[in-house]
């Protein structure tokens, strides 16, 4: 979508969109007395966006008319909604029934009730006559979401400055902050304010929203639905689904710091292929962020004159074709870092404009900047690792992802493209752009914020997070031991890559070598003990292992994913909404819909105390049966992060692989945990193109009936791709026998 228009062609876009919200639908009748906001007479216009999602608009008037909202790409459909009602003047309203919900207009304060058809409150929106902002309910229950980074678990009780990048909230121990104006009250609704951006106060017993420019146009999306499962898919409507991206990008990402020439990039990935360490991608980070990088230098501006931003570093890189070619060799995705400042200006259009000749003061057009990344694409790079940025206002914050998402389409039409971002903004999971926290410090405390931080992001329409596995700064408390434990949570996470100073220290094998590779953090060694560490290696090629046998059962998580809008990082809450201790945990999670993760976060632990909501469950690695609905103490060894998995699921299993697509001949298992009827869907396409979208898929249906014992598996929709015969394993937890079986596409049954 081309945003290098004009004036006139946007405003008449906008009327367009606006028009069926602003002009039509049942008149709200009241008395001629003009409704004010903020100081300015404004017309309401009320939007049934679905049976359990209304949007309210207060415009204000000018000229007689009111004005147009903006077009921010935040909103999938700028002019979503069937318009309703509108009104002007205020006094004692008739209701407005949107869907299944009714709005009703009340004055002193201006209040905006949103209610169910059966009349329960959902909502109330208070506005002021003379002053910006808005005040609205706060749940019984944690308010969730609101983005990445902040306070955590439950944002009640908290301000949010909503100021985007590092420079926020404790970047040290919580990371960046990617303000995502979606608040979830998980006694049963949520809000979306998609305009106007400002900050939130959640410390009494009201919320407040004050703008930080313009109070008007306000544009709110209230969602009512006791089910979660309904509120995450209404903000997957309002932003948009999140798309698929390549299935390399859910295996191990390694990423490389200050580089002593070609030689140190060949040795990690040999290293990698002879330690038998599974690994999908290197990373290489840009000169100017390190002392040697992958390129001359960063130009951070977008225009750099010499083009050295985009220039192979001589030494490390002298024949940039062949070495790609070389790593390509041995099965590795080749992604490198890029940067670019604000530079007092704002990204605008899209990589199919025309560059034009003089750019706007303030502009920096896309389709001028994109054009610099075909040379190094063309000679085989994979993926792109887009860093810095804070200084980008929210809307080219997502024009940034969507450049990467439809310029790389541009030059390899038929490959899902890769980028991993520092910041973000609503609406970006439809780019399948990742995000992670940023430069957090080697904390214990930065490990345990990181949790609440991934599960808030999921929440917020980021479903794509991860982190500096070890974090990024050294401090003294950066062990072996803290290594490991961040290591098994990033196992569990949607980014799986490992990254930060003394960079040796964040490869597998680094804490047995006794060199923590280049010093770049001032003031600061690591202690030599440390450095002698035979158990780190085993136990992250464990979890590497691990991460890959479980590719099955993660690419069908992230299908869920783009299907429904829900994370592949749960809140407890969106499976047991009606389990308050469940709601309140902060500290674990549900990996896809039937694994429970729950993260060591804490130095020397011997035992982890965690939730189990009710029903029965087995522990991962014991496959000993628990009774849920209550706190456990589950004794843990370095070599444990607790892992749970809920009765009824079956669980898909692939071989062990050394890279995602490596073509390994072994079975399929699949392990049935028993206690319950349960269906478990099976997700499988090539993992590389768009095909997907005409039907070239495998989705197949797995179904366990407890009465009899019986697992049948059989197509629920698309085709059996090849090859066209899968060899099964089935057994059940706590058994060591199995059951082997043929799947051909037809419907089988498999006696357990």
């Amino acid at each position: 979508m081309s945003e290098f228009v004009s004036r006139r062609e946007v405003l008449k876009r906008i009327g367009k969109a606006t028009a069926g919200l602003a002009l039509t639908g049942g008149v709200i009748r009241g008395q001629s007395t003009d409704i004010v906001v903020a100081g300015k007479p404004v017309e309401i216009a009320v939007a049934s966006v679905s049976p359990t999602t209304v949007r309210i608009t207060v415009l204000p008037i000018e000229g007689g008319q009111p004005t147009a909202l903006p077009d921010t790409l935040t909103v999938v459909n700028e002019g979503q909604g069937r318009a309703v009602g509108r009104g002007r003047t205020a006094a004692s309203l008739n209701s407005v029934r949107a869907g299944n919900l009714v709005v009703r207009y009340a004055a002193n304060p201006l209040t905006l009730h949103v209610d169910t058809s059966a009349g329960q409150p959902v909502q109330k929106l208070i506005l002021d006559a003379a002053a910006p902002g808005m005040s609205f309910v706060l749940p019984k229950g944690p308010v969730l979401g609101m983005g990445e980074g902040g306070p955590q678990f439950d944002r009640k009780g908290y301000a949010f400055a909503n100021r985007s990048g590092q420079g926020g909230y404790q970047l040290a121990t919580h990371g960046g902050r990617v303000p995502i104006q979606w608040l979830i009250g998980t006694d049963g609704w949520a809000i979306f304010i998609h305009r106007p951006l400002g900050a939130f106060d959640l410390t009494g017993t009201e919320g407040k929203l004050q703008p930080t420019a313009e109070a008007l146009p306000l544009d709110v999306f209230v969602v009512s639905s006791k089910d979660p499962a309904v509120i995450m898919k209404e903000y997957a409507r309002i932003t948009g689904h999140p798309e698929m991206t390549a299935l390399w990008t859910l295996g191990y990402q390694q990423s490389h710091r200050t580089l002593s020439g070609f030689e140190t990039v060949r040795m990690v990935a040999q290293k990698f292929r002879e330690k038998k360490l599974p690994c999908d991608a290197l990373i290489y980070l840009g000169t100017g962020f390190t002392p040697s990088g992958w390129n001359t230098k960063q130009s951070t501006t977008g225009f750099s004159s010499d083009n050295t931003e985009f220039t192979f570093h001589s030494a490390n890189f002298p024949n940039p074709k062949s070495h790609i070619d070389e790593l390509h060799s041995m099965h590795f995705k080749v992604v490198l870092h890029i940067v670019i400042e604000s530079d007092n200006r704002q990204f605008a259009g899209g990589v199919k404009d025309p560059c034009p000749a003089t750019p706007s003061q303030g502009v920096l057009p896309i389709s001028c900047y994109w054009p610099h990344h075909k040379g190094i694409f063309d000679l085989g790079i994979d993926g792109w690792w887009p860093d810095q940025g804070d200084g980008f206002n929210e809307p080219s914050r997502r024009l940034r992802h969507r450049m990467y998402w439809e310029g790389s389409q541009l030059l390899r039409p038929n490959e899902r493209p890769y980028a991993l971002h520092r910041n973000g903004a609503a609406g970006m999971a439809r780019y399948a752009a990742f995000l992670w926290s940023g430069g957090v410090r080697n904390l214990w405390e930065t490990l345990k914020n990181h949790v609440p931080s991934g599960i808030n992001s999921g929440l917020s329409g980021i479903p794509y997070w991860g982190f500096d596995i070890g974090g990024f700064i050294p401090t003294p408390e950066y062990t072996g031991e803290l290594f490991v434990r961040w290591f098994q949570f990033g196992a569990f996470c949607p980014l799986f890559r490992s990254h930060g100073r003394n960079w040796y220290l964040h490869l597998p094998w680094g804490w047995n070598t006794g060199d923590p590779g280049p010093q770049e953090t001032a003031n600061y060694t690591t202690d030599p003990k440390e450095l002698q560490n035979p158990d780190v290696e085993p136990i992250c090629k464990k979890y590497l292992e691990l991460r890959y046998r479980m590719l099955p059962y993660i690419y069908t998580a992230m299908r869920d994913t783009v299907e429904t809008g829900l994370p592949m990082i749960r809140a407890l809450w969106l499976h047991y909404p009606d389990d308050p201790a469940a709601v309140a945990r902060s500290d674990e999670y549900m990996w896809g819909r039937d694994i429970l993760v729950a993260p060591v976060t804490e130095k020397a632990a011997t035992t982890r105390k965690l939730y189990l909501p009710r029903g029965t469950w087995y522990d991962f690695w014991t496959e000993e049966k628990v009774e849920g609905g209550r706190e456990i103490d589950r004794k843990v060894d370095l070599i444990t992060t607790p892992l749970y998995v809920r009765a009824g699921a079956v669980l898909p299993m692939g071989p062990v692989k050394q890279y995602s697509d490596e073509p390994v001949d072994g079975p399929l298992t699949l392990v049935v945990y028993p206690g319950t009827n349960g269906t478990t869907p099976l997700y499988e396409d090539d993992g590389k193109t768009f095909d997907y979208r005409n039907g070239e898929f495998m989705k197949v249906e797995m179904n366990w009936t407890e009465a009899n014992r019986r697992l049948n598996l059989r197509m629920a929709s698309g085709r059996m791709l090849a090859p066209n015969r899968r060899t099964i394993e089935a057994r059940l937890a706590g058994q060591t026998s199995t059951r082997t079986a043929t799947f051909e596409g037809r419907p089988i049954e498999i006696r357990l």
